[in-house]
């Protein structure tokens, strides 16, 4: 047995105001699990994406979660949970007013390919993003482009969610 306190796992730089990376704190090995609170705009994801080989559920503690689909926005409330297939885009957010709490939980652990989608201005157009963390004098995580390169999106350790402008 393996237990952990979600408050002593290290905060990540994500979207999210609190993405708390479980899934290395608990020794999982065929899961993914992470613990998020997002603040009224923030977002589970860095993109609009799709997994190849991994499956996606996520459960609402509280608040109200709205994910973009294929199909148009779904809203996830509290005690519910959705899930994601293989190949399935999505992103959820908190459009609402109250934080929302909920867990993310991924089959198998690996991704797979993973297809990320953002706009790009200087494209026009929705395109496939590459993410890499930086560190240094700024730990942060930048969106580019991966058709002209331009930067689509950059989070910084600190900045409690949200892009920062």
């Amino acid at each position: 047995m393996k237990r952990v306190s979600v408050d002593d796992v290290e905060n990540s730089i994500q979207p999210a105001a609190v993405m708390r990376p479980l899934t290395d704190a608990l020794g999982l090995t065929d899961v993914a699990l992470n613990y998020y609170e997002l603040e009224p705009g923030d977002s589970f994801a860095f993109a609009y994406h799709s997994h190849e080989v991994q499956e996606e559920a996520f459960y609402v503690i509280s608040g109200t979660a709205t994910f973009e689909t294929e199909d148009g926005p779904v809203d996830v409330g509290p005690n519910e949970a959705v899930r994601f297939d293989r190949g399935e885009f999505q992103r959820g957010w908190n459009r609402g007013d109250e934080p929302v709490r909920a867990l993310a939980i991924g089959a198998p652990l690996e991704y797979g390919n993973q297809v990320k989608l953002r706009y790009c201005a200087a494209c026009d157009a929705e395109t496939d993003a590459e993410l890499t963390a930086t560190s240094g004098a700024e730990d942060a995580v930048v969106a580019n482009c991966v058709e002209c390169g331009a930067e689509t999106g950059r989070w910084v350790r600190g900045s409690m969610g949200g892009e920062v402008p």
